[in-house]
């Protein structure tokens, strides 16, 4: 099972092509992808016309959908930050805390095009693809 991150479902979405996009093509179909969440709102929120975001909607539920927060993850997510903030890095946003985590304490890869996620695989051992 795979996370694919916000970040490349926007591009991708967007019709960007770039080496997550070319990655998150030859997955689809192939590997078993995990739509979490916190991912499926921040993603399906930016769509201005009904319907690509239908057609996002339709994608969506096609893959395996799961919840990535909880209050062991919460808290996890806590720990982490506070762990990076000691190594005088700070992630910009919140939910990439919880997303990389969640990856993290499920033992799952990540597709991403963020760069708050390159410090938790460097220091918290986050699993990414490239």
């Amino acid at each position: 099972m795979i996370v694919v991150d916000s970040s490349v479902w926007v591009d991708y979405f967007n019709g960007q092509m770039n080496a997550a996009t070319d990655l998150l093509y030859d997955l689809l179909g192939n590997e078993p992808i995990l739509i979490g969440d916190l991912i499926y709102a921040e993603v399906l929120q930016g769509f201005q016309k009904d319907g690509d975001y239908i057609q996002a909607k339709k994608l969506f539920e096609s893959l395996t959908f799961g919840e990535m927060l909880g209050k062991d993850v919460a808290l996890r997510s806590v720990d982490n930050y506070r762990t990076l903030r000691k190594k005088g890095v700070t992630i910009r946003k919140t939910i990439d805390m919880i997303i990389g985590t969640f990856c993290i304490e499920t033992n799952m890869p990540l597709l991403h095009q963020d760069r708050d996620f390159d410090p938790m695989e460097e220091h918290l051992r986050l699993r990414v693809l490239r």
